[in-house]
């Protein structure tokens, strides 16, 4: 049985083009993942891999996009539509309120209410239930934010997504700045991710923790999809290839949708 039998994309878009003014960031792109798939995006500075997850969280209205969801075509004109649909994004920035505890942070946008009254206990009880099944550790849970280590937050802030029952994370640069230990403690996250049948979209700089982590990486180049291939240890050469140009740009499409 192919790759491509075993794993229908779960969410798909084909033919994105974006320009700002005279500047063709996106170029006729293609792009997939399945459900229990961790798909690396890949590329150097300016290359579209920002815009394209843009699109994809509905930031971002493409000037042309063919967007399927589970098989059926969809709009991705706003970040609602693509809540709606379930795709879930963390950006770089995590958006934490640093004052506010755990359990608060976690429920950002998500408050559960018992008589018009929040209610904490039930809060607090999703919480614990959601970090245990993730395995994050945190000193307390009513610890504020703004105490934890560079890992833990990151960890926070993608457990949140979690609550909205999302079927596809995009992740932007999650272990960006991250010490060694803090690192693993994201990608081990990330594991579990797609250990849950959730779609992972993982944009990183950083070769070691794709192969890591991903099953196929989706090389972008000058706003153009010029490479995918498999993420095994045999094809790290080939993708460094791909984003420098090296290959003498010729499109390689292997261990995937193609």
């Amino acid at each position: 049985m192919t790759v491509k039998e075993e794993r229908e994309p779960l969410l798909s878009l084909r033919g994105v083009s974006k320009r700002f003014g005279a500047v063709r960031a996106l170029d006729d792109v293609s792009f997939e993942v399945a459900a229990g798939e961790v798909v690396a995006l890949v590329g150097d500075n300016g290359a579209g891999k920002s815009t394209l997850i843009q699109v994809m969280s509905g930031t971002l209205v493409p000037d042309t996009a063919e967007v399927r969801f589970d098989g059926r075509e969809v709009s991705l004109g706003s970040p609602a539509d693509a809540s709606r649909l379930g795709v879930a994004t963390v950006y770089q920035d995590l958006a934490l309120c640093d004052n506010l505890d755990v359990v608060a942070n976690l429920h950002l946008g998500h408050e559960t209410h018992a008589a018009a009254v929040l209610s904490e206990v039930e809060m607090e009880r999703r919480a614990v239930g959601l970090l245990d099944e993730l395995s994050v550790r945190v000193p307390s849970l009513r610890t504020p934010v703004g105490m934890l280590s560079g890992g833990q937050r990151q960890c926070i802030a993608i457990a949140r997504t979690l609550l909205g029952a999302p079927r596809v994370v995009l992740l932007d640069e999650p272990t960006a700045a991250l010490g060694l230990v803090q690192k693993e403690q994201v990608l081990d996250l990330v594991r579990r991710l797609k250990a849950r049948g959730l779609g992972v979209v993982l944009i990183s700089h950083n070769m070691a923790e794709v192969f890591a982590v991903a099953d196929r990486v989706i090389v972008l180049r000058l706003g153009r999809r010029v490479a995918t291939l498999p993420a095994v240890a045999e094809q790290q050469q080939a993708v460094v290839a791909a984003i420098t140009g090296a290959d003498g740009g010729i499109p390689v499409a292997a261990g995937g949708f193609a």
